[in-house]
């Protein structure tokens, strides 16, 4: 027996010493564990990040730019009363235009306008709808209190490719016009199919014409846009507001540079947590509730010209265009013309008399209100060529949702009947990237856990960036701060009192707006 035993111990002992070795191999990754007495003690997790306070304002700025005077200019462009003591100034922005194409090189020029007597820059970036940068920023000037202009020098900032900014214009005119005309009701695959020739078309003399630059208009590399433009600056934070999309650049800006952030302020925003497909589907469903907002605001009015029922009257309009377009200045005004139009017009309530004007020339057989109004989306205005183009291209870039035509077509047939109104146009946005080139950069959601206090601006009845999409941005940021303005159209600032006094506030003395602060329409 002893003998067993000594031949058992001599097994093991190599077995032992293997297992010793293998654990003391390398640097374990597990915690070190310590004892107090037969207690096992494990260190806690280290602590996350706090957010950072408030940056102050900083310098001024030491401008490498060369600006001139445009007043002139932007006064007639806005189309409203201009204070003479309010003066503008325009200058562009050489940039690199950095392509996915490493062979593309080349650059790009970024339209930008200032206004204020302050010393230190404030951004203004706008989306992909309605007006640009630039004038938003002007227009901006005319509603903002007088200390944000004493303070800042507001620089709007054009989009690569949209406004003045070296815009897009590659589409055939006639695929142009039969996508922005297209029968908002379509949802059968022929119908879908002819839709698709279109946009085939269209794709391709974009990717030929645009060649190797095609996917450099994105968010990606306006956020890049930005940063040289704080360079050129010479500041070290970049105070902005975005609106709509132009949110999502300063998202993107605020991963890509966290530590040249300042102030900023997000007026509606995408939500970073949607795929494409459910946050256009989130934008059909609040149109729906914005045209009810607007039919609203016409019935105070009473008589409403769209007679008691106006969803009935512009369905009534919608389904009588489709076999019968209207007469209009140059060509017919078509079913999709006139609900694109209606969506376009829901963004500005400003301007809501205007749509309404439209409208009811539209039901007595006449289409100029509704042609001059989506003008800008095929044909172009004062501001530049027609904005279809450089929308379609800088979105497609931006989402990886490509839809095979039996889909799109299942998605256009579901939302027609579950958004009457605008369900089918909102389907055809996502139709149009269907033949496009899958994106190379991804939009990237927030993350950093360091960033700044940034308040957030929800309004109840935004068509393009709900509500509930712009509180999930507002939960996604380190420290984000909403406020929820109850009224109506796409963003708050200067059409609340209430949000635009705590936007000041913030942006002038660094005073973070309470948690969830309401403001009345």
């Amino acid at each position: 027996m002893p003998r067993i035993t000594h031949r058992v111990g001599a097994l093991l002992l190599p077995l032992v010493l293997l297992t010793v070795a293998a654990c003391s191999a390398g640097p374990s990754d597990r915690p070190a564990v310590a004892y107090r007495g037969a207690e096992q003690q494990v260190p806690s997790e280290p602590p996350a990040p706090k957010p950072a306070p408030t940056p102050p304002l900083g310098p001024t700025a030491d401008d490498a730019l060369s600006w001139r005077d445009c007043t002139e200019r932007t006064s007639a462009e806005l189309a409203a009363p201009v204070p003479p003591e309010l003066t503008f100034s325009c200058s562009r922005l050489l940039t690199s235009l950095s392509p996915p194409n490493p062979s593309g090189g080349g650059t790009a020029r970024i339209s930008l306008l200032s206004v204020g007597t302050g010393s230190v820059p404030l951004v203004v970036v706008d989306g992909l709808r309605g007006e640009t940068g630039t004038t938003l920023a002007a227009r901006w000037a005319l509603r903002l209190p007088p200390e944000v202009l004493s303070t800042f020098k507001i620089i709007g900032v054009d989009r690569r490719g949209l406004g003045r900014s070296e815009p897009v214009e590659c589409a055939p005119p006639a695929d142009r016009a039969a996508i922005v005309g297209f029968d908002p009701r379509a949802d059968r695959r022929e119908q879908i199919d002819r839709l698709l020739n279109s946009v085939r078309s269209a794709s391709q003399e974009c990717l030929l014409e645009l060649s190797g630059r095609a996917q450099a208009y994105d968010t990606w590399r306006a956020a890049s846009d930005l940063e040289e433009l704080r360079i050129e600056l010479g500041v070290p934070k970049l105070h902005a507001i975005g609106r709509g999309g132009g949110s999502r650049v300063l998202t993107t800006y605020s991963e890509r540079y966290p530590d040249s952030v300042g102030r900023m302020v997000l007026d509606g925003a995408p939500d970073p947590s949607l795929d494409a497909l459910r946050r256009t589907r989130q934008r059909a469903e609040n149109a729906e509730s914005t045209f009810d907002a607007f039919a609203a605001a016409c019935a105070e009015n009473a008589p409403c010209p769209l007679g008691p029922d106006p969803r009935r009257s512009l369905d009534e309009l919608v389904e009588r265009s489709r076999g019968a377009p209207l007469p209009g200045p140059g060509s017919p005004v078509t079913a999709g013309e006139i609900v694109r139009a209606t969506l376009h017009g829901l963004a500005d309530p400003s301007r809501w008399p205007r749509l309404v004007h439209a409208l009811d020339k539209a039901l007595h057989g006449d289409g100029g209100g509704i042609a001059e109004m989506i003008a800008p989306l095929v044909s172009g205005d004062t501001h530049g060529p027609a904005g279809l183009d450089s929308r379609m291209i800088t979105r497609c870039n931006d989402t990886a949702l490509r839809l095979p035509p039996q889909r799109s077509t299942e998605i256009a047939a579901t939302w027609n009947d579950r958004y009457p109104l605008f369900g089918g146009v909102f389907a055809q946005q996502l139709i149009r990237c269907s033949l496009w080139p899958l994106p190379r950069q991804p939009v990237p959601a927030p993350s950093d856990p360091s960033l700044p206090p940034v308040p957030v601006i929800a309004t109840a009845h935004d068509p393009f960036t709900p509500a509930e999409g712009t509180r999930s941005m507002a939960s996604q940021l380190a420290a984000g701060v909403t406020i929820t303005w109850q009224g109506s159209g796409h963003g708050a600032i200067g059409r609340s009192r209430c949000v635009t006094g705590n936007v000041s506030r913030f942006l002038v003395h660094g005073a973070v707006p309470a948690a969830d602060t309401v403001c009345p329409a």
